[in-house]
């Protein structure tokens, strides 16, 4: 094994460690720490693919929406409260770019999502989360290894068409088989494909946006994986996606 390989391994060891801790303790606060260090972290790479610079008002901002989501009862719609008083401050005197008003969606409201997603339906939505993501990589990954020819995108030139159908796939039969559970069969298929499927272009928009900003990685933080953002990418999309399912199926 490679260097690069075992520190990627360790890396991943020590994340799943710590999300499973977070997981069994089961604690609001804790919860809402863990993910506020994930955004703190996700907000400053962002940046940094967007080319903003981090203000006072921007920090200030997005510092106030994370606070506020531990007490609003549906915290993602405050990504628009602070998208509003970000282009607010962009119109009055242009003190912040343009693109600053995107942070307020990206990471923020994946984030959001993610923590909604624990308000509203438990760590249980949380692990079905993280179980359609990492299947849709791992199916992705050995499906296109095997029998990937066509390329998906051009944004992202190792996926394939093969590689995107064996991720879904196996993501939707194993998150559905998780979430049965608690819907019916057919419901609990929508929901799983879709999420998947949101996945597969929350991990194509974060490679547009490195392509975009002539970098390979979004940040080092993380040892062999990269950044924050190329760890989460798939999920800021499809937590936004799980949610509104899980709303809609009541």
């Amino acid at each position: 094994m490679s260097k690069e390989h075992s520190q990627r391994w360790k890396t991943a060891a020590v994340l799943l460690g710590i999300i499973a801790l977070v997981a069994l303790i089961n604690s609001k606060f804790l919860t809402w720490v863990f993910f506020g260090v994930v955004y703190a972290f996700g907000v400053f790479e962002a940046s940094k693919l967007f080319r903003v610079k981090l203000s006072k008002e921007i920090t200030l901002a997005l510092s106030l929406v994370w606070i506020g989501g531990y007490f609003y009862p549906n915290p993602i719609e405050l990504s628009f409260i602070g998208a509003i008083f970000l282009a607010s401050i962009l119109a009055y005197d242009k003190r912040i770019s343009k693109e600053a008003v995107a942070l307020a969606f990206y990471p923020t409201a994946g984030i959001l999502a993610i923590w909604s997603l624990y308000l509203s339906f438990g760590m249980e939505s949380l692990l079905w989360l993280l179980v359609i993501v990492a299947l849709s990589d791992v199916g992705a990954y050995y499906s296109g290894k095997k029998f990937g020819k066509r390329g998906f995108s051009p944004t992202s030139p190792k996926k394939t068409v093969e590689g995107v159908i064996g991720g879904v796939a196996l993501a939707t039969i194993g998150g559905a088989f998780l979430i049965s559970n608690s819907y019916l069969p057919l419901g609990s298929v929508i929901i799983a494909f879709f999420t998947s499927i949101s996945s597969v272009f929350g991990d194509l928009f974060e490679s547009y946006l490195k392509r975009e900003a002539g970098v390979k990685d979004s940040g080092d933080i993380l040892p062999g994986h990269g950044g924050v953002l190329d760890r989460v990418d798939g999920y800021l999309f499809a937590s936004v996606t799980l949610y509104i399912f899980l709303k809609i199926a009541g």
